[in-house]
């Protein structure tokens, strides 16, 4: 679909609905029930929900209207549940300006407004948490969607939150005892395509336990995903041959990638209210075992196929790879919260730890026929990832009258992240003689001898302690329609860097001064505005933060690390617009703007690493290094709408729909870019029918998310996707249980990339490629039946 075309439709569409007389339904309020609390969380001020009310879902669930000054927007369960997410980073797929780079379907790494995961802050019940990836983002596939209450998009920062928010913050609110009555079991299964079945069983209960109330959750969910890829390889591009096809053919490699594994999910909490007094507990916990399994071949031509494996001159067949990385990830996240009235106000303390460990073992085994004599070669690699943090936070709220309030508290956390990468490698030539080619081909570690201890990577021994003690001050008032605040916090953050191979200590600190502002004002009953302005910053890559030199980590270019990255930051705007439709229905626009300054960016240290110097073998490689410089700016216009159609009477078909046009720019080495792998567009729409007389409910979902482009050090990439079409039927029965089945992936998910690679910087600028490769990745439908039933 031309996003011109969508972006037009969309737009009349919201103003059509804008339009819509108020007597076209009763004009009773929209339920407005969030309100955040200092420490990024939030509290809903309505009754809680009963266990029957979650299995059976009589009504649609639609956006909720955010009644706190920033620009939030809030989605329940109801509003993703009935399409069986797995987990939150699937449930992410049906809201505004979220983009995902992940293999296909898969949500990991959110990019929101299209932006690195990095600039996006991932809170789980208003808490920051460790995760595995070197950019600080969390993967949204570690949090399954059962385990979760609603989720909350800040477009916009506050003095009362940390500001690693540039993009927005997505802050998930698991649920919590005080919210929570009653019981339900949930028992499911998931079928793939290739005829492989996996099971998802969990429950939920919460009551009354002492004096105060208990929520405990589980799930046990099989994850799976089976691809297939496929890739081209060129010499050169066509945009210096248009006959590349043919003439510049290098080889093709057809792989199958299956990821197969289990998660095992906790949560917990226990709440005292004694009116002036209140505490919470909580907690939960995520274990994963998982297996990446990948073979690939490699083939002369573009079209044929010989095997197997037998012997050197078998033809057409270059490699033979078989790659198997075993993971098992475990993380966890404890907290308490103690809030006190008292005469002169409110007192809120928190304390929180969190930890996320990784240890993986991937082994990967090739056969090499393109040469005179095959050669077997055998790869071990051990990483073990060690990431914990603790913190601690304390404020006071004190009311100035007339609806006004003043707050200001404190907040400190220790982190330490330690990482330790070890291989070992075996090669050696095959002959016919004393080989048996087959016996690669049935089982790939037949060829292998054992593997010597292995041996750290430079660069991949490391400790990191980064600690942090921020203050922060605000004002917010409300009154007649308007509510408001403006604040201030102040970051200092000491990080020091261990290269525990090297030897190499180093350390930095820094402070940052993060002004915010954010007013709502009720034009009319219905109508609404917003505007925020928040400066807030990005923290370095933890992989650039090491000062150990990678070699030929950037084509045939070197990578040093800089401990004394300073972190980026941007003054950001956002103005938005929301009009209520009937009881429950929202639609809204939102423009915003980002400034980014200091941007980390590859540079040329201008120093050499010399090879065999002085030898007729001599080789010279360039160093690079990431650095603070220049600037760059990111913008956009986001449509959202949640609403029934019971203006034209039908007030049991639900429709949604968002979308979201994004643009930025950045100058780098080569010259004008968008920010990396932004996507252009994201689109999403859809509908629920519930049909009362049967009691049950069917919908679907469709979603598309436009191409994105990528630069950095002698490499570049193109990406696109194909779209997404989900559909579910739902039966209800005895007013206790919920049978639904769902459909996802109905179009056969691609993704597609595009990659320019360069052996120099010199040649990327010249064009003068190294390789050019067409991939293409594709998975098949996936068939998932669900049973809730409550107690």
């Amino acid at each position: 679909m031309n996003v011109v075309r969508t972006g037009a439709f969309a737009g009349v569409s919201l103003l059509s609905l804008c339009a819509v007389p108020a007597f076209a339904q009763t004009a009773a309020p929209a339920v407005d029930t969030v309100q955040t609390t200092s420490d990024g969380g939030s509290t809903e001020d309505d009754e809680k929900r009963t266990a029957q009310e979650i299995v059976v879902q009589a009504n649609i669930g639609y956006r909720n209207r955010s009644e706190t000054p920033e620009p939030v927007l809030v989605y329940d369960t109801d509003y993703f549940q009935r399409f069986e997410p797995l987990t939150i980073g699937d449930a992410l797929k049906r809201v505004p300006s979220v983009t995902f780079l992940s293999d296909v379907i898969e949500s990991d790494g959110a990019r929101l407004r299209g932006l690195d995961p990095g600039y996006t802050q991932i809170l789980i019940n208003g808490e920051r948490v460790p995760g595995a990836n070197v950019d600080r983002s969390f993967f949204l596939d570690r949090i399954p969607a059962e385990l979760v209450d609603r989720v909350e998009i800040v477009r916009s920062n506050s003095a009362r939150r940390t500001a690693d928010a540039v993009a927005g913050t997505l802050n998930i609110v698991l649920r919590d005892a005080f919210k929570f009555d009653g019981g339900y079991a949930r028992v499911g299964g998931l079928l793939f395509d290739d005829g492989k079945v996996k099971p998802n069983v969990g429950a939920v209960f919460g009551g009354q336990l002492g004096p105060g109330r208990l929520l405990v959750g589980g799930n046990i969910q099989g994850r799976y995903n089976p691809k297939l890829k496929s890739s081209l390889r060129f010499g050169d591009s066509p945009e210096n041959n248009p006959a590349y096809r043919t003439e510049d053919f290098d080889n093709r490699e057809d792989q199958t990638d299956t990821r197969d594994g289990t998660d095992y999910n906790v949560n917990a909490s226990y709440g005292i209210d004694l009116g002036t007094t209140r505490l919470e507990l909580s907690g939960f916990y995520v274990h994963t075992d998982r297996t990446e399994d990948e073979r690939s071949y490699e083939y002369d031509d573009p079209i044929a196929e010989t095997g197997p494996v037998r012997a050197p001159t078998n033809g057409n067949l270059l490699t033979d790879n078989a790659n198997v990385n075993r993971i098992d990830q475990d993380s966890y996240s404890l907290a308490a919260k103690l809030g006190q009235d008292w005469s002169a106000g409110t007192t809120t303390a928190r304390f929180g730890t969190a930890r996320f460990r990784q240890d993986s073992i991937e082994t990967e085994f090739e056969v090499d026929f393109d040469r005179s004599t095959p050669r077997f070669t055998g790869d071990l690699t051990l990483t073990d990832i060690d990431d914990r943090e603790y913190s601690l936070g304390l404020d006071h709220k004190v009311p100035l009258g007339s609806g006004a309030a003043f707050l200001f508290g404190g907040y400190l956390q220790d982190k330490r992240r330690d990482t330790d990468i070890a291989t070992d490698r075996n090669r050696f030539n095959l002959t016919a003689g004393d080989r048996n080619y087959d016996q690669f081909s049935r089982n790939p570690t037949g060829l292998q001898t054992p593997f010597d201890p292995v041996v750290g990577i430079v660069g991949g021994v490391n400790r990191i302690e980064e600690d942090r003690r921020d203050l922060f001050a605000l004002v917010e008032g409300k009154g007649g329609g308007l509510r408001w605040e403006a604040g201030v916090r102040y970051e200092h953050t000491k990080v020091r860097v261990d290269d525990l191979l090297e030897d190499v200590q180093s350390s930095t600190d820094y402070g940052l001064l993060l002004p915010s502002a954010s007013i709502k004002a009720d034009l009319t009953a219905r109508d609404r505005l917003t505007a925020s302005v928040a400066r807030t910053n990005r923290r370095p890559r933890l992989d650039y933060l090491s000062p150990a030199t990678l070699e030929e980590e950037l084509g045939d270019n070197d990578l040093r690390g800089n401990p004394r990255l300073k972190p980026e930051t941007a003054w950001g705007i956002d103005v938005g617009y929301e009009r209520r439709i009937g009881r429950t229905g929202v639609a809204g626009v939102n423009v915003f703007y980002r400034k980014v300054k200091d941007l980390v960016e590859i540079a040329n240290t201008g120093e050499l690493r010399i090879e065999d110097e002085g030898t007729e073998d001599e080789e010279s490689f360039l160093i690079f290094q990431p650095r603070n410089t220049g600037d760059g700016k990111a913008w956009g216009i986001e449509f959202d709408l949640s609403a029934s159609l019971g203006f034209i009477g039908l007030p049991d078909t639900g429709v949604f729909g968002n979308l979201s046009l994004l643009d930025s720019s950045i100058r780098d080495f080569a010259g004008k870019r968008r920010f990396n792998d932004q996507s252009k567009y994201v689109y999403n729409f859809g509908f629920i029918q519930n049909l009362r007389s049967w009691d049950a409910a069917f919908g679907a979902t469709y979603r598309k998310q436009g191409r994105a482009f990528g630069r950095v050090v002698a490499e570049e990439v193109r990406t696109t996707y194909g779209a997404d079409l989900e559909v579910f039927v739902e039966k209800r029965l005895f007013n206790k249980l919920t049978i639904r089945a769902v459909g996802s992936n109905l179009l056969n998910g691609k993704k597609k990339e595009v990659f320019n690679k360069f052996a120099t910087i010199d040649e990327q600028l010249d064009r003068e490629f190294d390789e050019y490769e067409l991939e293409v990745e594709e998975a098949g439908p996936v068939f998932q039946i669900a049973a809730r039933y409550a107690f």
